[in-house]
């Protein structure tokens, strides 16, 4: 069953300026126990940093975290996004075209207000499945 993105998405996306360090991104990121920020000014979004970003593009490349901006390593736009209205089979078939597993929501005016994860489509459209169990598992930290 199709539902709305404003439904099923993660409200309030956690967000950072292209200045930030990689460092206070990724503190920010387990206070506030997610997989990636947004890199945005106001509401003009200018990337996403996830975990794997972290991983690959800074510390496997031996930048240093605390001196390398988010906007060295991030995601670069275009970035994929849907609406709160988009649906989700909608934002199923952009993530698999761009094979990403999460998409920042954004309002008209592409003022980001939210997140959806590949893990909030599978509780949502997908509940038997063992990826639907994981992501309502409590995280284990």
């Amino acid at each position: 069953m199709t539902h709305r993105i404003r439904d099923v998405m993660s409200p309030g996306a956690v967000a950072v300026e292209p200045m930030t360090t990689v460092e206070k991104a990724a503190r920010l990121m387990s206070e506030q126990n997610v997989g990636d920020v947004l890199v945005a000014y106001d509401c003009d979004l200018f990337g996403v940093l996830t975990d794997r970003d972290i991983v690959v593009r800074a510390v496997a490349d031996g930048r240093d975290p605390h001196t390398t901006s988010v906007g060295a390593v991030c995601s670069r736009p275009p970035v994929v996004t849907v609406s709160p209205d988009d649906t989700t089979d909608h934002a199923v078939e952009l993530m698999r075209r761009y094979a990403v597993r999460r998409l920042p929501v954004v309002e008209h005016g592409g003022c980001p207000v939210g997140m959806v994860s590949l893990g909030d489509l599978a509780v949502t459209e997908d509940s038997g499945t063992a990826l639907a169990d994981i992501s309502r598992a409590a995280p284990n930290h």
